[in-house]
């Protein structure tokens, strides 16, 4: 088997199925055999494991995935990539491709299928713009998931392993910190790609947690806390929350839990930590309990 982890191979299965990257799909194809490597590596892919790829694209990690796993079940979105991953992966009887969207599969269906319902390994290298809400489907989904390992534009992964008080920090970071351990494996250069994006890439391993990091009354609320104190992290935590509707709070009532919490009533989102937000959010819904 011609391994694809390099320009020619990836360059002679293009030409010979008359293809190229397409855009709306977020394609670039890997071509460093040393990053195909360290993924591999970083995911701790052994045969005893199924292994779930987002957007296997023309197999070349896939390749590296089934040289290693005892399973991969591919998702591919792009109907044209079917058949040349038919081709590139015909000499490996332990993969199944998908031809779906994975935003719109059923993880822990594809999990009982194909692994019995054991936990699984996802490894991918994500398409730039649609990164966030694979992550969350994945974390969301119910499916048990070991841990993901993912190549992502460095600019988000900067944000999934960042704590307070950095610029990068945000509530992918506190989203991610709830569900997982967010480790850097690796930066990766735009010459490692066909054809080269326009910014740096980076791989992070997300070790699942057994339990979320931190116990809170109720999650959604907490979420609807973070994202609203981002989406406005110019204003003070007491002035955002209270101009969002779905909270039901006051300022006065914001400040008031900031100061319980030992905090300065006029602190920004960016200073709080994953368990700050947890508190912040119990708090006031106590507070809206009473005065309710």
């Amino acid at each position: 088997m011609a391994y694809l982890g390099n320009s020619a191979r990836t360059r002679e299965v293009l030409s010979k199925y008359g293809m190229s990257a397409k855009k709306k799909f977020g394609q670039n194809f890997l071509i460093d055999s040393n990053v195909l490597d360290g993924i591999v590596s970083a995911a701790g892919v052994s045969a005893d494991d199924c292994v779930l790829e987002i957007g296997p694209g023309i197999g070349s990690l896939t390749q590296y995935l089934a040289e290693a796993a005892g399973a991969v079940v591919a998702v591919e979105i792009d109907r044209g990539l079917i058949p040349v991953l038919a081709d590139t992966l015909s000499e490996y009887k332990n993969v199944t491709v998908i031809n779906e969207d994975v935003l719109k599969v059923d993880i822990a269906e594809i999990v009982n299928k194909y692994n019995h319902g054991k936990p699984i390994k996802v490894v991918a290298n994500l398409p730039y713009y649609i990164t966030t809400p694979i992550i969350m489907k994945l974390f969301e989904s119910g499916a048990p998931i070991e841990s993901i390992t993912v190549m992502v534009q460095k600019e988000v992964a900067d944000r999934m392993v960042m704590g307070p008080g950095n610029k990068d920090y945000g509530s992918l970071s506190l989203a991610v910190g709830f569900y997982a351990k967010a480790e850097p494996v690796m930066d990766v250069p735009p010459s490692s790609f066909i054809p080269q994006p326009g910014v740096g890439s980076a791989v992070v391993r997300l070790t699942r947690y057994s339990k979320p990091a931190v116990e809170v009354s109720d999650e959604k609320y907490m979420f609807e806390i973070i994202r609203t104190a981002f989406n406005q992290r110019r204003k003070t935590l007491s002035n955002a929350l209270s101009n969002n509707p779905a909270l039901k709070v006051s300022r006065d009532q914001v400040q008031g839990a900031l100061e319980d919490m030992g905090l300065n009533g006029m602190a920004r989102g960016e200073t709080l930590s994953l368990e700050q937000f947890a508190l912040l959010s119990d708090i006031l819904q106590r507070s809206n309990a009473m005065i309710n």
